[in-house]
């Protein structure tokens, strides 16, 4: 059965989508941290980071920066942070969130955005990607 991210990148449910190229996906996360938090997947579904292979890892990790330094240009933050946890969907995923207090990158801190600040922020996010 497809991992939800899966379904996501097939279009089969929609997302606020920032990035995308032949291998890999990023869409903002629906339950942020905080205003920007974004998903960055390979579209290859691998449940564990660790069970990537090598060229898909490094290629995870350079779209992200790239997603990361996008993110960092359009959003009010002190930096932006990098984590890989995964256990709520079996479906390998950075987690890159804008950062401005510790809290943030606690997942026990959640914002609520409007249909259309989602919109905005992936607009805005997307812009800077080249």
């Amino acid at each position: 059965m497809a991992s939800i991210f899966t379904k996501i990148i097939n279009g089969e449910i929609p997302c606020y989508k920032v990035a995308e190229d032949e291998d890999f996906f990023a869409f903002l996360d629906i339950n942020p941290n905080a205003p920007g938090h974004t998903l960055c997947v390979p579209k290859k579904e691998v449940d564990k980071i660790m069970d990537l292979d090598e060229e898909t890892y490094m290629g995870l990790m350079a779209f992200s920066r790239k997603v990361g330094k996008a993110i960092e240009a359009v959003m009010d933050c002190k930096r932006v942070g990098m984590t890989v946890i995964g256990l709520e969907v079996p479906h390998t995923h950075v987690h890159l969130i804008p950062l401005n207090e510790m809290k943030e990158a606690t997942f026990q801190h959640k914002v609520k955005l409007t249909q259309d600040e989602f919109v905005s922020i992936a607009g805005r996010i997307a812009s800077k990607i080249g």
